[in-house]
Parts: C-alpha cells; structure tokens; sequence
C-alpha cells in the first residue's frame, strides 16, 4: 500500500475554501454586469447634487438662449431701420433729381414763351377760321354753274340768297319729307322762248348740293320774251371747306 494515501479534507479546511469560492463567482459577476453596461451605451453615472442646483442650470441655459435671441431680433431691427433709411435716401434722391429736370424744364420753357404765344394765337386765328367758313359757300363758283344748267339762250337776271350762318341754325321747311337745307337761291331767268320748266328742273338738279326746286310765274316781257322765277334750295354739299382739317391730321 502507498504511503501518498489520499486523505479527505477535514470540515474547517472545507469551510475556508466556501468563501473562497463565492468571492470567485461574485467578481466573476461584476465583470460580466460591467460587460453589459457597456454593450448598452456607457457606464452608470448618479448626480448626488440637490435638484435645486440642476434647475439653476437649466435656467441658465434657458435665459442664455433668450439672451440670445433677443441679439438677434435687435440685429434683424438695426437692419431692417438701416435699410429703410437707405431705401428713403433713394427716394428722397430720385426725388430731387425730378424736381430738378422739371425745373430745367421749364425754364427752358421760359425761353420759348414768345414762340408758344405766337403759335396759340395761329391756332386760334385757324379755329376762327374754321369756324367762320363752316357755311361758306363759293357762290362766284356756284352761279356760273348754275347758269350752266339753263338751257342755250337763257340768261339770269336777278339773284336772291339766303344762306346759312355759323351762328345759328339754318330755318328748316315744316313741309314733311321736306329736304334738309342751309341755302336758298331765288333768281329770275329771261328765255326767248316759251320755257320747259320741267326741263330746267332736270339741269338743276345735276349741282352739287341740290335739295329742291320750286317754279314760280311766267310772264312776257314787252320785247316779247319770257321772265321766269324759280326758287332753289341747297344742302351742305354745297360747302366750299376751305379751311376744314384735312383728314388724318
């Protein structure tokens, strides 16, 4: 038999080893508790200040960022004045340089006041023209005309006329489908023979401005031939317009 024989530990050697054991397994524990803590995002921290401290701190912040704030709607207000002044300076500049072309201009103006003078009183001398001839008929023109018509022989006497004035409307017929009218021509014809009033008429009726015709008597003349009164009445086509605007001016 062996004299290493195994011998069995006794009870206290059994009871200093138990704790031993246990001391392993509680660090082996903490280990792996560290182990997850740190997987999870870092290690436990505790604040042991009183919670009046973190609030100070919290207020802090907040008027910081108030204080902050406040700077910064002051600077957008600095600007905001600053570019309003800008803006009325530009203004107030366009402003003066205005008045100062009006009065350039008008000095300018000045120079040639005589010259503007000159020409109103042109304009008016043609409006007054235009005006006064509005009724004006070329009755030089139109009676040669009108002798023209008369059949070969026949020769006018005497010549009556009434026409239109600028001033106040011509006297219309009351006669219904009556013509329109700013004239009225009376004259006295002399035909050596028996006159065809009818055809008169016709040769009337070709001038410009022919409204109507009304025959009056027919007498013989002691030398035998025959004196015809005829009374006329003309529209305004019969107008010389010498001074009308020409149009497109």
């Amino acid at each position: 038999m062996s004299s290493h024989a195994l011998v069995a530990p006794s009870r206290a050697e059994r009871a200093t080893a138990a704790p031993a054991r246990r001391i392993g397994r509680s660090a082996v524990s903490e280990k792996a508790g560290a182990s997850t803590l740190k997987a999870l995002g870092g290690e436990p921290r505790v604040s042991l200040l009183p919670a009046e401290v973190n609030d100070f701190h919290k207020a802090r912040t907040v008027r910081r960022r108030l204080g902050l704030g406040i700077v910064a709607v002051l600077v957008l207000t600095a600007a905001g004045v600053a570019g309003a002044g800008y803006l009325a300076m530009q203004s107030q500049a366009a402003l003066d340089s205005s008045r100062l072309t009006s009065q350039s201009l008008i000095a300018q103006q000045a120079q040639y006041a005589d010259l503007r003078q000159a020409q109103a009183g042109i304009e008016l001398t043609q409006a007054a023209q235009t005006v006064g001839a509005s009724t004006e008929i070329n009755w030089k023109d139109y009676l040669v005309k009108l002798q023209a018509t008369l059949p070969s022989g026949v020769t006018i006497d005497t010549v009556t006329i009434d026409s239109a004035s600028p001033f106040a409307d011509y006297v219309q017929s009351t006669v219904p489908l009556a013509g329109s009218r700013v004239a009225t021509v009376t004259f006295t014809a002399t035909s050596p023979t028996i006159p065809s009033i009818p055809t008169w008429l016709d040769g009337l009726a070709k001038l410009v401005g022919f409204t109507d015709a009304v025959p009056g008597s027919v007498s013989i003349k002691e030398d035998g031939t025959y004196l015809v009164n005829i009374t006329m009445h003309i529209n305004s086509d019969a107008f010389s317009q010498r001074f009308a605007p020409e149009e497109g001016k």
